[in-house]
């Protein structure tokens, strides 16, 4: 079972949503949105998907790399 945080039960609000929204945008890992917002991170990745919201980086990719 996920830890407790300060936040748990309590419903989301759009204040939350849009620091997420600002978070995942940044590339900010899943644990450390869940740290600021006091969620866990399966609750961030679950309210995320809900909102369409995506939580892969978006400058990692190893194969889109250009070999000199």
């Amino acid at each position: 079972m996920a830890k407790s945080t300060r936040n748990t039960g309590k419903p989301w609000t759009s204040q939350d949503v849009t620091q997420l929204k600002q978070l995942a945008k940044k590339n900010t890992p899943t644990r450390v949105i869940g740290l600021k917002l006091g969620r866990t991170a399966d609750a961030v990745q679950n309210k995320a998907s809900s909102e369409g919201v995506s939580l892969s980086p978006t400058n990692q990719s190893p194969y889109n790399r250009r070999k000199d």
